[in-house]
């Protein structure tokens, strides 16, 4: 399917909604922002991401001890990923939440810095790519791998079928 990324510049929210609002608040600010730049009756989709552990919402490391600091703490514990999806067409607004539960195996100090120096968290909810070398960090998920990666394309073909 032929597609247009586009950066919104929307501000997120970060705090004072739970996680699954949160995201939803968030793709719908991405959305709302792309559509009213104006994209000739196109759909729009917005996608927010955020990896939630005990319930607190982690957000993307600022920097490389940021980083390594959250690969502690999901080292050897399981922690979800939630993303929000918002589609705008003709108007209407449709969204969805999709969760995914990801384990983390128990990480060594120096397996934490090797990956941190990839570089690769940089951007990333949780500090990982799990789509690349961050796939070495996690020893099993349970449910949508897509919606890690960043994309949960099941409650996508859920919300807009006849896109597809």
């Amino acid at each position: 399917m032929p597609f247009e990324v586009r950066v919104s510049g929307a501000d997120e929210l970060t705090a004072g909604l739970s996680p699954g609002e949160l995201v939803v608040a968030n793709a719908l600010r991405k959305a709302r922002a792309v559509a009213a730049a104006g994209v000739g009756g196109l759909p729009v989709l917005g996608v927010d991401t955020e990896v939630t552990l005990s319930g607190d919402v982690l957000g993307k490391p600022t920097d490389a001890d940021h980083a390594r600091a959250t690969l502690r703490r999901l080292a050897g514990r399981e922690h979800t990923v939630i993303a929000g999806l918002a589609l705008i067409r003709s108007g209407a607004e449709t969204t969805a939440v999709a969760r995914t539960g990801v384990h983390f195996r128990e990480l060594t100090a120096e397996e934490i810095d090797d990956y941190v120096q990839t570089g690769e968290w940089r951007d990333r909810a949780g500090g990982y790519a799990i789509q690349g070398r961050g796939a070495l960090l996690v020893s099993a998920i349970c449910g949508d791998y897509l919606n890690v990666v960043g994309l949960p394309v099941a409650e996508l073909v859920q919300i807009a079928p006849d896109l597809f």
